[in-house]
């Protein structure tokens, strides 16, 4: 399954790439907005000249580790890098900022979820504490939710939760 993007609103559209041969256009009309556009099936030239993709490996390239939101009824797989410092995890809407966007229809996820904070401890060791956003549905840590300014340090594939979402927290290997 192939997915493109509306140009106007930024809704994915996902479609059957195998019924479809290599030069040939089609034309999409975005459900949301009623956007018609059209494609060209084949090799993007930007594409070939850019590494393979690898999102599970690439989500590591800065040291910090990465989440990984699991494929659902509201979206699939996404690997999604982390940063030093806030990493804020909501939905994705475009210019609004966030830097761990998902890209859900899921209602329950908020725009700024919550937050994943990577720092040093004092033995330089990397550390990952959560904490909701605030959320009008809240962040849950093994299906506990999290208080209001209640902070949690997780650790290397800890779940948590954020409205119908689960995701899970992958780090640094070579840190641990």
């Amino acid at each position: 399954m192939k997915r493109v993007r509306c140009p106007k609103c930024d809704q994915y559209i996902i479609f059957d790439e195998t019924n479809y041969q290599a030069g040939q256009s089609l034309v999409f009309q975005c459900q949301r907005c009623g956007k018609q556009f059209g494609i060209k099936m084949g090799t993007s030239k930007l594409h070939n000249t850019q590494k393979e993709e690898n999102p599970d490996e690439d989500a590591n390239e800065k040291g910090c580790g990465s989440i990984v939101v699991i494929e659902n009824v509201f979206h699939y797989k996404q690997v999604l890098p982390l940063q030093m410092g806030d990493n804020v995890i909501g939905r994705y809407m475009k210019g609004s900022g966030v830097n761990c966007p998902i890209e859900t229809v899921d209602p329950s996820v908020d725009m700024n979820h919550c937050i994943i904070n990577v720092s040093r401890d004092k033995h330089g060791k990397l550390k990952y504490v959560l904490r909701d956003g605030p959320s009008y549905t809240g962040t849950f840590v093994d299906n506990v939710i999290l208080g209001d300014n209640e902070r949690r340090v997780i650790e290397n594939e800890t779940l948590f939760t954020i409205g119908a979402t689960s995701i899970i927290l992958r780090t640094n290997e070579e840190d641990d």
